[in-house]
């Protein structure tokens, strides 16, 4: 009996000393509803697609609705850290909705994946990094080619929210450094189903060129709007865009445009020498394989390029302390800002203490709709 009641004591001493198991907790808020669903869906379809452990420790992956809206995005980041305890926190990929949950983020001194180019005021993004590509970033190949066009004159038709108003501040900022001039500019909402007035506007300024900066299915109905008005010149797009969406609503309208991608979705014809070609390639035919052909899409791509920072950070955090506590977020952080050049499917990332965009300017690819499909525009 005395034997008995030493193993049981020992067993007891030994489970006690055992480190606690904890999971590694990813909070996701992301536009499965509202205006900017055709951007939030695929990045879900592409989370279904991640594995169940990363460096040996279970995932568990918590996926939210913010239906576009920034204050269900807020609702969503509050209840990750306060409720769910999450060691990271992705989304939104509307941009609107993910400033706002940037405070959050920074409040709870938990790092924010945004799946959107949020820009912050300095200071605000310290525990905030960017999986897309910032506008000046995007904005640059599109300037670039619309100087090799010939281009002279632009117009602007955009959304009056953050997204549009960053691009507009941007395009114009590199565009007038390069010679071209935007001479209209005009705004809509994202929930807006007509730009008559706008178009009207734009098409009487007749530049040689447009900019529409909308997003996913939204980002057909402004061209349609111009091209139903009697525009005939060159129309170009921006990286949130870069969805089937457009081509699928947008039909012959969109024939031509021009769009600034990551280059995700295009790996099968990007050259041989492009480092992101492989991993391109990889997160196609995954996606394809699991949602069929042609599905490939922007945002998907910034939910595979999540995986791979969790898979280089999570083992240096894990060294540093246990999932589930602030030392685990902070050590998170610091991997992120020290993780050094990595290979994304969109691109070669590299964000530093300093710098939480981590793109270049040679980052973005130009695509081109022909006959209803993407081409590389090189």
């Amino acid at each position: 009996m005395k034997l008995i009641r030493t193993l049981v004591a020992s067993a007891a001493a030994l489970f006690v000393t055992l480190p606690a198991v904890a999971d590694i907790t990813v909070g996701i808020s992301l536009p499965l509803t509202g205006p900017a669903s055709g951007l939030g869906i695929p990045m879900q379809n592409q989370f279904k697609l991640w594995p169940a452990t990363v460096a040996g420790e279970k995932l568990k992956v918590i996926i939210l609705d913010d239906a576009t809206d920034p204050t269900k995005g807020v609702q969503n980041a509050r209840r990750f850290v306060t409720d769910e305890k999450v060691d990271l926190i992705i989304g939104s990929a509307a941009t609107p909705v993910a400033i706002p949950m940037a405070a959050v983020a920074a409040e709870s001194g938990t790092v924010q994946l945004a799946a959107s180019p949020a820009a912050l005021p300095p200071g605000k993004d310290a525990w905030t990094f960017r999986l897309p590509q910032s506008t000046s970033v995007m904005a640059y190949p599109i300037v670039t080619l619309m100087r090799k066009q010939g281009v002279k004159t632009v117009g602007f038709l955009g959304y009056s929210d953050a997204y549009g108003e960053q691009w507009l501040k941007d395009f114009t900022a590199l565009a007038e450094k390069s010679g071209l001039k935007v001479v209209a500019a005009e705004r809509f909402a994202r929930t807006d189903t007509s730009v008559t007035a706008q178009a009207l506007k734009l098409v009487a300024a007749n530049p040689d060129a447009m900019l529409v900066v909308a997003s996913g299915s939204g980002a057909a109905m402004p061209q349609k709007g111009l091209v139903e008005r009697g525009y005939k010149g060159k129309v170009y797009q921006t990286h949130a865009a870069a969805t089937r969406d457009l081509m699928r609503i947008g039909g012959k309208d969109v024939e031509g445009t021009y769009v600034v991608s990551g280059p995700a979705v295009v790996g099968e014809l990007l050259p041989d020498s492009h480092p992101s070609k492989p991993v391109a390639i990889d997160f196609v035919t995954k996606y394809e394989k699991a949602y069929g052909a042609g599905s490939r899409n922007q945002f998907a791509g910034h939910s595979y390029d999540a995986l791979l920072v969790l898979e280089k950070v999570v083992p240096v955090a894990l060294k540093q302390a246990k999932p589930g506590t602030a030392e685990f977020r902070a050590a998170l952080k610091d991997a992120i800002e020290g993780m050094g050049r990595t290979v994304f499917a969109h691109g070669i990332m590299n964000w530093t203490k300093d710098d939480h965009w981590g793109y270049t300017t040679k980052t973005g690819v130009m695509l081109k709709v022909v006959n209803g499909d993407w081409a590389y525009e090189d």
